[in-house]
């Protein structure tokens, strides 16, 4: 087992989180039940896939008996888009908080030696935006990891 297909994120409005992240962000999804009403929302972006899908049913999906309690508290997991430059960093932070991305810290050089900030969506979730200077991409745009 050495990949990871899809991040759920358990949100709390799902129209709210639509309207920000395919009509702010520009993400492309798919959209399952009615556009008014989704059911489910899949991102068609490269690499490992995201989903939305109602926090309450997805606690439920857990565990209906006993489900785990919602938490307004930072859990130690952020998502991160890698820029490919510092400018590109910039414009997705605009278009961020164009969409009502709260920021939490603007770019800026940070200790490791690259381009960084994180803005949070409308559900709490904490986004990095970076660039690095040595970072390269494969033909999916993906970041290759290497030492």
């Amino acid at each position: 087992m050495n990949r990871l297909n899809l991040i759920t994120l358990g949100v709390n409005d799902m129209q709210e989180s639509l309207a920000f992240y395919r009509d702010g962000l520009g993400f492309e999804v798919v959209v399952y039940g009615e556009e008014n009403n989704p059911s489910v929302i899949f991102f068609n972006n490269a690499g490992t896939k995201i989903s939305l899908f109602p926090i309450d049913q997805l606690s439920k999906d857990i565990n209906e008996e006993n489900p785990p309690a919602k938490a307004n508290v930072f859990s130690g997991i952020t998502l991160a888009y890698n820029g490919k430059s510092k400018q590109e960093v910039d414009e997705v932070f605009a278009k961020a908080e164009k969409a009502g991305a709260i920021i939490v810290k603007h770019p800026e050089p940070v200790f490791w030696g690259g381009y960084s900030g994180y803005f949070r969506d409308p559900n709490g979730f904490y986004w990095e935006v970076a660039y690095g200077e040595n970072w390269q991409f494969d033909e999916n745009d993906m970041l290759i990891i290497t030492k």
